[in-house]
This record gives C-alpha cells, sequence and structure tokens, in this order.
C-alpha cells in the first residue's frame, strides 16, 4: 500500500493542515482544566476528567475499532479509504464542539465532559487515518520526517491554541472572567471550522490508498515486537507530555516557582508547546537528507526564528478592548534559550537515526523533571516550560518506527498506537492525585518513568523483530 510515485505534495499539505486542527484542539484541554477548576469548584482529580474523557476515548475507540478488525478480517480504513475515514472524523469533531453550547446552556461539567468525549471521537480516528496516511505518501525512509513535519504544524496549532482559547474564553465571550458560556460560544466557532474542514477534504482530490488485502481475523499484527513495546512507548511518552502540560499553569502558579495568577501563567502554555514546535520543524531537518553542515545550520536558524516568533506572539494583550505589546525582558527568557541550546545539541548528538534521537531526549527530559522538582524559582520555572522542546520529535519517531514493514497490518497497527493515547488520560490523574496529596512541583516526578522506558525503546526496543511466524 506504500506510495511508490506520484507527487503528493498538495495532499501532503491539506492533509498536514488537519494536524494543525487537532492539535489546536487537544492543547485546549489544558485551558479547560483551569477554566473548570474554578467555575465549577473541583479538585485537582476532579479537574484531570477532562483528560480522562479526551483521552479515554482514544482507548475505548480505538479498542472497537481493533476489535471490529481482529473479528471480521477487515480493517475499516482499508475498506472505505483514507480520505474518506478522514472525512467522517472531521464531522465528529465538529458535532462534539458544538455539543459545549448545550452543555453551557445546562451548566454540567458532566455534559461538557460528554461533549469532549465525542469531540475526541472524532480526533482519535482522525489520528488512525492520518498518522499512517502522511507515512504512505512518498519513500518510506522518509517517514519520520514527514510524520515530524506535518507535527510541527501540530505543534503550531498547540503553541497558538492557549492564546486564541484563552483570549476568546476570558476577553472575547466574557467580561474578563471565564464562564461555561463563554467555553460554550467559543468550542460553537471551533465546531464551525471542524465542519468546513469536512467539507473541504470531500470535495478535494485526494489519493484514497485503500487496501484490499484481508487481513489475518485475531491479534496477528502483534506478533510484531517493535509494534508491541511501541504500544507501551506512545503510551507513556502522550502520558508524560499531556501531564506536563495539563499541570503546568497550576505549577507557574506555585510561590516556589512562578507564583503567576492564572491568566498569565496560561499563556506560558505557549512556550511548552511552541518548544514541541521548535523540535518537530528541527526534525525535519535532522532526518532529511541533506549535508550535515547545512543540517546543523538551517536548525540553527529554525530554531531562533521559531522562537522569536512564539516570543512574539506571547506578547500580544488585551486589556478594556484594547490590543497591546508587554515584551519579556531578555534576563526572563535567558534560560528558555540556554535550553534551545541544549536542544540544539541534542540534535547535533542524535544525528538523522530517529532511535538514537529517542534516547538522547529521553534522557534530558529526565534531568529536566529533576531540575523542576529539586529546583526553585526560574530554574524550575523554566525546566518544566523547556519540556516541550524534548517531547518534540518523540511521537514522530516512536510512530514510525513502530508502524514499519506492517505492510496490510499498518492501519490496525495505527489503531492499536492510537489506542495507546489513553496514557494521556492515566497519566495526568496519576499527578492529581500526588498534587491534592503531596504538592504540584514534587508530582512532576511522576513522568520520569515514562522516559526511562523511552529511552529503552529508543535503545534497543524499536529494532524490528518478529515474535511468531506467520
Amino acid at each position: 500500500m506504500q506510495s511508490k510515485a506520484g507527487n503528493f505534495k498538495s495532499a501532503f499539505a491539506i492533509v498536514t493542515a488537519l494536524f494543525f486542527m487537532w492539535g489546536f484542539i487537544t492543547v485546549m484541554n489544558d485551558v479547560l482544566i483551569n477554566t473548570f477548576e474554578g467555575i465549577f469548584n473541583l479538585t485537582a482529580v476532579q479537574a484531570s476528567l477532562v483528560q480522562l474523557s479526551f483521552f479515554g476515548a482514544f482507548f475505548i475507540i480505538s479498542l472497537l475499532y481493533m476489535t471490529v478488525s481482529s473479528i471480521t478480517g477487515n480493517d475499516p480504513i482499508n475498506r472505505i479509504g483514507y480520505k474518506s475515514g478522514m472525512a467522517v472524523s472531521l464531522i465528529i469533531c465538529g458535532l462534539g464542539c458544538l455539543g459545549f453550547y448545550f452543555a453551557a446552556e445546562a451548566h454540567s461539567y458532566d455534559l461538557f465532559l460528554t461533549a469532549l468525549f465525542i469531540l475526541a471521537t472524532g480526533v482519535t480516528l482522525l489520528q488512525i487515518c492520518a498518522n499512517p496516511y502522511v507515512a504512505l505518501l512518498g519513500d518510506p525512509d522518509g517517514a519520520s520526517g514527514r510524520l515530524n513535519l506535518s507535527q510541527g504544524l501540530n505543534s503550531l496549532g498547540t503553541t497558538l491554541g492557549p492564546l486564541v482559547g484563552v483570549l476568546l474564553i476570558f476577553r472575547v465571550f466574557s467580561g474578563g472572567e471565564a464562564t461555561a458560556e463563554s467555553v460554550g460560544r467559543t468550542y460553537m466557532v471551533y465546531g464551525g471550522v471542524f465542519l468546513l474542514a469536512a467539507l473541504m477534504i470531500f470535495i478535494v482530490n485526494l489519493p484514497s490508498f485503500k487496501n484490499t488485502e484481508k487481513i489475518k481475523p485475531g491479534l496477528s499484527v502483534l506478533k510484531y515486537r517493535h509494534l508491541a513495546l511501541g504500544i507501551l512507548a506512545i503510551f507513556f511518552y502522550v502520558g508524560a507530555e499531556v501531564s506536563e502540560g495539563s499541570w503546568l499553569v497550576k505549577l507557574l502558579q506555585d510561590p516556589n516557582v512562578g507564583n503567576l495568577p492564572k491568566e498569565d501563567a496560561n499563556y506560558f502554555l505557549s512556550y511548552y508547546w511552541g518548544g514541541l514546535m521548535i523540535g518537530r520543524l528541527m526534525g525535519t531537518i535532522s532526518l532529511g537528507r541533506k549535508r550535515r553542515l547545512k543540517k546543523n545550520l538551517y536548525m540553527a536558524l529554525t530554531s531562533l526564528a521559531l522562537f522569536g516568533f512564539i516570543y512574539f506572539i506571547t506578547s500580544i494583550k488585551k486589556e478594556s478592548g484594547d490590543f497591546f505589546m508587554d515584551f519579556l525582558q531578555f534576563r526572563q527568557v535567558s534560560l528558555f534559550m540556554i535550553f534551545l541550546l541544549v536542544n540544539y545539541i541534542g540534535f547535533v548528538l542524535g544525528g538523522s537515526k530517529a532511535s538514537r534521537l529517542l534516547l538522547v531526549f529521553s534522557l534530558a527530559a529526565i534531568v529536566l523533571l529533576m531540575l523542576v522538582v529539586f529546583s526553585h524559582g526560574q530554574i524550575s520555572f523554566w525546566s518544566a516550560v523547556s519540556l516541550g522542546l524534548f517531547n518534540s520529535i518523540m511521537w514522530s519517531n516512536i510512530f514510525t518506527l513502530a508502524i514499519r514493514d506492517l505492510g496490510k497490518y499498518t492501519s490496525q497497527g495505527s489503531s492499536l498506537l492510537v489506542m495507546a493515547i489513553v496514557g494521556g488520560a492515566v497519566i495526568p490523574r496519576m499527578q492529581g492525585y500526588v498534587i491534592d496529596n503531596y504538592g504540584v512541583q514534587i508530582s512532576y516526578l511522576v513522568p520520569v518513568l515514562s522516559y526511562v522506558y523511552l529511552a529503552f525503546y529508543g535503545w534497543k526496543g524499536y529494532k524490528p523483530t518478529k515474535i511468531i511466524s506467520e
């Protein structure tokens, strides 16, 4: 089913736009957690139900998908094609967003969680379709680079999401204080965008990549050891990334770390998620075929340019109906720039090998987490914010390493990997428990185990090996 010829640039550009959209809507959960906490007077564990509802859908829907394909031997996406699958997924996303309006009218946290589950159902199916679709659009050896580029646009969505979300919820649709109604109206806008995107996918000419080859009923796909271990890697990676982002605002409000008001702390989510954008676009360059000297130069320029972009957009503020610029002083962002340099060195050390980059970045993330927990003030603050830089290439590299050489089992393997995104529901809840009982700063020890496993996967676990024969 891998494409061998043809120019898929336009198809790649369109699908990459979808990566932006689900990045944007996923990171909104971090804004919702802190917003609902105030609206409904929630504990950290209760607020973590936002991530449980969203990422729990990934597990349930992917499990249903896997069950259907394993029992019948017919992979649904193989039958209807990736194009139709993406369009249907976007419609479900739109309906989930529109459900927020009715939840706001009822002023019901439970209905908000239900609407979030429907939205996440659409995002789940979209991920099952879009990730392997990007891998199929060209040479298999370039799959990690293409997925890193798509994930870079995903990270642009996660960078802009908190800024737009805070602006709409706190300013445009309310008088400065978040309300259930301002959340509902914000998601009405998002719902309309998703439905327009579905219409676009139906209209434009995209390769479908149907596969009529019948797969064996059962769990034959798990004979691939690198996939089985990759499922766990996705679980731990997504769990760590989501957990760190979910509680970042609370950490930055802590007097021992940042002592910021909630609305100001939300702006630094864009540095965290923007770090993923920086790293993913650098990863695209790192895994490309340019000469080493050119790669290193382009990576340095990319890092600096994107830092400038994040620095600029996070300086745009709105008060009393007027927009104004409020730039951070150089000394306030100097530590982030040091971590940018460390990130660059990590790419140089990792070279063009996806597994080595995964190992290097996992070890760097462990060091940062130790600094978050056992230091204070600006060091703890920027170590937490900079974790995004080192999370950046993990999804793309794990995903492409895990589905390599799966052939007719690619969509089924993809559904299992997407199912493992449930880590984003489990680990934030574990960290929420530690926050309620021991404090937010010490809770950043929870994701350390994730990176220990990811370092193992980048070291040895990724190697393609079949556990059993056909």
